[in-house]
């Protein structure tokens, strides 16, 4: 892809992921990987900076004799989804416009 998911947009999705219901790393990579380019190594980093932030939760379970790590969205990782769909929205607009022809010399 020519585009590159930068750090907030990797945040916001990650958060929407997540809204649908807690999920571990690997299966959250593997969710993610579904619809763009994600290594687990570009995933963990930003897990532990929305935890950091108070926008996520982690607790472990036990699967098969070892421990899972789940993270799951907090209220204010839900309002911080709120505010980059919003962001998204205004951003995606602007992009569609100028690709799309509606700019006019002034």
């Amino acid at each position: 892809m020519a585009f590159q998911v930068t750090a907030p947009l990797l945040d916001g999705c990650v958060l929407a992921v997540l809204e649908q219901g807690d999920a571990y790393g690997y299966n959250l990579t593997q969710q993610l990987r579904r619809e763009i380019d994600l290594s687990e190594s570009t995933l963990y980093p930003v897990l532990r900076r929305l935890q950091r932030d108070g926008h996520l939760t982690v607790y472990d379970e036990q699967f098969q004799g070892r421990n899972r790590r789940y993270y799951a969205i907090t209220p204010s990782g839900k309002q911080q989804l709120t505010e980059f769909r919003s962001e998204w929205e205004s951003y995606r607009g602007k992009i569609d416009h100028i690709l799309w022809g509606g700019m006019q010399d002034g």
